[in-house]
């Protein structure tokens, strides 16, 4: 199993360098004042491609991938023993796998340094235990290629790849662009055209599915689409909690990368294990409630209400409203029982969250 090796003493009061030993390469990470920098120079071109313990096939079977939160300190730097603890909770409690710095997780609030940095903490922590998945796509092809290039080589299993998003591009260069990243290692498409302002057409998906390490769509436009490309042999995973546990018995996904499993693992596991109609129902409104306002608003809010995480914020995302927070911890209290670690819910005032 990975591990952290090799403290050195300080080059000055204030800087340490230390050696990160991942299941893909070892490699130089200078922490100066709390802040991580990466030494680029170390990663071997070589140690970029998958070195996953998992096969292919393995990881396109994955039925709970939690969207998982990054938490905070007051100072804005990681919370890594809160985080640690979040997803020992995701392990026991039936998850799979974790998306590491994706929307839920904040990675474009992120330095880079501070993405590939999360990455391979987790892999050392948990790699032998959760598949690893890092959100490494980035608007511009050559920085995710980048991205992506240190994430495999610090022994992530998989990434996940957004379309360019702003800087919109043609279908053609859609096409490239998939085909580029797809060559570093095993991927997820990620469709949400909400968050990136152009839709994923359907050929441009049939075109790259042939890729060895194309494993799905991530697709948040709904069941039907998910229908369709199912039918025809491509693997997808909801990205919509309300509609996966359908997306899964009916439509044929994979299973869902989820923002309520970092809530509710367990019921999340359950609706995904077997086909469990009432309690899809009765979940709908808390799955409603986490999306009220744009994610991770709603759930860094849930998690600040149950007391696993301190209530900090990075700006631009604020807590939820009086009036929501209200709301939300009456349907919390409902599945109490079920959130790993939650010892009480509390409204919270408003003085208590913490802005950065």
């Amino acid at each position: 199993m990975s591990s952290i090796i090799g403290a050195t003493t300080p080059q000055s009061n204030n800087t340490k360098k230390f050696t990160i030993s991942t299941r893909a390469n070892v490699r130089v990470v200078s922490c100066i004042k709390g802040q991580v920098k990466i030494n680029r120079n170390c990663i071997s071109c070589a140690s970029a491609k998958n070195n996953s313990n998992l096969s292919i096939d393995q990881l396109k079977k994955l039925k709970v991938i939690t969207a998982i939160k990054t938490p905070y300190h007051p100072s804005g730097k990681f919370d890594l023993k809160t985080y640690d603890n979040i997803v020992q909770h995701q392990i026991e409690n039936g998850v799979e796998g974790i998306v590491v710095g994706g929307t839920t997780g904040e990675g474009h609030l992120m330095s880079w340094d501070e993405h590939v940095m999360l990455i391979a903490h987790t892999v050392n922590s948990f790699g032998e235990k959760i598949a690893v998945i890092g959100n490494t796509g980035s608007n511009s092809t050559r920085e995710a290629l980048h991205a992506t290039e240190q994430g495999f080589a610090v022994g992530m299993d998989a990434a996940l790849q957004i379309n360019p998003y702003y800087g919109k591009t043609s279908k053609s260069g859609l096409l490239r662009h998939f085909r580029s990243v797809l060559k570093e290692g095993p991927a997820i498409i990620y469709n949400v055209p909400g968050r990136t302002g152009q839709d994923i057409p359907d050929d441009v998906i049939f075109s790259v599915a042939d890729s060895p390490n194309f494993l799905g769509v991530k697709e948040c436009t709904g069941n039907k689409r998910i229908q369709n490309y199912t039918s025809k042999g491509v693997n997808c995973w909801s990205g919509n909690d309300d509609e996966a546990h359908d997306a899964r018995h009916l439509h044929g996904a994979a299973g869902v990368i989820s923002v309520t499993s970092n809530v509710i693992p367990k019921l999340v596991h359950n609706l995904m294990a077997s086909p469990q109609p009432e309690l899809n129902k009765s979940l709908q409104e808390l799955m409603g409630w986490l999306f009220c306002e744009p994610n991770p608003i709603s759930l860094n809010t849930t998690l600040s209400m149950c007391g696993l995480i301190q209530p900090v914020f990075r700006l631009p995302y604020v807590p939820l409203s009086l009036e929501q927070r209200q709301r939300g911890a009456k349907l919390l209290r409902d599945v109490k029982e079920f959130i790993p670690g939650c010892k009480e819910i509390n409204i919270l005032d408003d003085k208590d969250f913490i802005l950065i």
